[in-house]
């Protein structure tokens, strides 16, 4: 893989992470998760914040690609962007293949050393 995709990749997760890294935009990830698209509205009714703070998480969210927006007359509605989180996961995945391969590198070169 060329090295500009490795590191526009890499841009790309830190962004979805970083969004993933507070807890109310996570508790709106659960909440869209669960009850589908949402308006703004019903998304305030079950937070503390403003409305004007959830349009800011969901700003964030929809930033890092985790959840798209559309008017519906004069709403604004969310959803989750499900595939988003699959590319997350999969970068998880691939670290976590880079760490069990220098797991097995460092107990075949005890046993073996």
């Amino acid at each position: 893989m060329p090295k500009k995709r490795i590191e526009q990749g890499l841009a790309e997760a830190a962004l979805l992470f970083a969004a993933l890294g507070d807890p109310t935009r996570l508790a709106l990830l659960h909440r869209l998760s669960h009850d589908g698209a949402s308006s703004i509205s019903a998304l305030s009714e079950r937070f503390v914040i403003t409305r004007q703070g959830i349009t800011k998480h969901l700003r964030v969210l929809e930033a890092a690609g985790l959840v798209d927006g559309r008017r519906q007359g004069r709403e604004s509605v969310w959803a989750m962007n499900p595939e988003r989180l699959a590319e997350g996961q999969r970068c998880l995945d691939q670290i976590a293949r880079g760490w069990d391969d220098a797991l097995a590198r460092l107990k075949s070169h005890i046993e073996n050393g």
